[in-house]
């Protein structure tokens, strides 16, 4: 049962989400929000990759459906004594619990599939907060801390509402006055540079180091390196590869997929190729006279598909799909298809008996046939929900 839904609500996904579609609405999201496109939505940008850090790994999201976001702070709430899981719900009297390490904060990354396969270092800007200089962190004037008049030095609201009768719901949150803290500065003893945040906002710059043979979704790790908050250590920055479609090669795990066409002559006669490969080399292929390729007819040059993550000296397999170009209609002069069809094996002798009727073959146009097959399968769904007629194709 999913106690909480803040992070699922934030991707825009249920609860009962598959991997894919939360990494498809994370993906989404971090497009449109990325500080390098809008520079006003880093928080934001922050919380959905925090919530997809949390929902894209199965342990991780295990632990938050049972106890929610607190439960990821505290490592599932283990080792604790009682009386700390009730000041942890119920402020206890002191301030909110809060968490020994800051969160992580992902960010995705564009790359094409020439930069995985040849290796690369990107530079990539980051807004991170800081321990504000001026202050060391302690947010205003020393000695001129005073307790929150609003949660009374808490660090948190709590909240009772009736959810039926003889049943009530007790939920506390964060006050938003003193970020749960229990004290604030006076505006006068408030540090001028931070405004009492204790943190400002500075440019980091990372260099990601792109290894050969590096995958689509692998990340790279950046220790220490997230936001600084006193008291507390710095999460990660966790770099997320995100791989561009290519015009030519698909990838499949350390192999690579490419569709060549050839004219009907050299599938028949044979043929020479070249192949232009991500480091930008040349590769001559050929086919030997006599040889027939068939249509999508598969064949593979070895060790020519992606390096090897961490033995990039080792490739995969290069896979080439032909696909045959047949001629066009009348390519052909009448007076010389006799002497095509000496050359060719000789056709199948069919029996013809008076019963036999014949038919003439009509050009089809297949996708507004499909179209107009789809459509009338889903008028028949919609007049007969349990049951009906379903069109196929074969």
């Amino acid at each position: 049962m999913v106690h909480e839904t803040g992070y699922y609500d934030l991707l825009g996904v249920n609860p009962t989400a598959s991997p894919d579609e939360i990494k498809k609405a994370y993906r989404k999201l971090a497009l449109k929000y990325h500080p390098d496109k809008n520079p006003n939505e880093g928080e934001k940008f922050k919380h959905i990759s925090q919530a997809y850090e949390v929902l894209s790994d199965p342990q991780k999201r295990d632990l938050y459906d049972q106890g929610g976001e607190q439960a990821i702070k505290e490592g599932g709430m283990s080792g604790g004594s009682p009386t700390d899981i009730f000041n942890m719900f119920f402020g206890g009297g002191g301030r909110m619990q809060r968490e020994r390490k800051g969160k992580n904060v992902l960010h995705q990354l564009s790359v094409t599939l020439e930069e995985m396969y040849m290796g690369t270092t990107r530079k990539l800007g980051l807004q991170k907060n800081t321990i504000c200089e001026k202050c060391e962190g302690y947010g205003g004037k020393k000695g001129a801390l005073e307790k929150c008049s609003t949660c009374k030095g808490k660090g948190v609201h709590i909240k009772i509402q009736q959810i039926g009768p003889g049943m009530i719901q007790q939920t506390q949150s964060m006050c938003p006055e003193c970020q749960g803290q229990g004290e604030k500065f006076n505006s006068k003893d408030r540090c001028k540079n931070c405004n009492g945040h204790k943190v400002e906002r500075k440019k980091k710059v990372l260099e990601v180091h792109i290894d050969k043979g590096m995958r689509d979704g692998q990340k790279v790790t950046f220790h220490g390196e997230g936001d600084q908050e006193p008291g507390l250590e710095p999460g990660d920055v966790i770099i997320v590869l995100d791989q561009k479609e290519h015009p030519v090669f698909q990838r499949q795990e350390d192999n690579l997929v490419m569709k060549m066409k050839i004219k009907l002559s050299e599938a028949l006669c044979g043929f020479k190729k070249t192949i232009q490969t991500l480091d930008n080399r040349e590769l001559l292929i050929n086919s030997s006279p006599g040889e027939v390729i068939k249509p999508n007819q598969v064949k593979c040059v070895q060790n020519e598909g992606m390096p090897l993550y961490k033995d990039p000296c080792e490739k995969g397999q290069l896979f080439i799909k032909f696909e045959v170009e047949f001629p066009e209609k009348d390519w052909l002069p009448e007076h010389l298809m006799y002497q095509l069809e000496r050359l060719l094996p000789p056709r199948d002798d069919v029996m013809i008996t008076d019963d036999v009727e014949e038919v003439d073959l009509c050009e089809v146009d297949v996708q507004s046939q499909e179209k107009k097959c789809s459509r009338e399968a889903y008028e028949e769904d919609e007049e007969n929900p349990r049951g009906g007629v379903q069109c196929q194709t074969q």
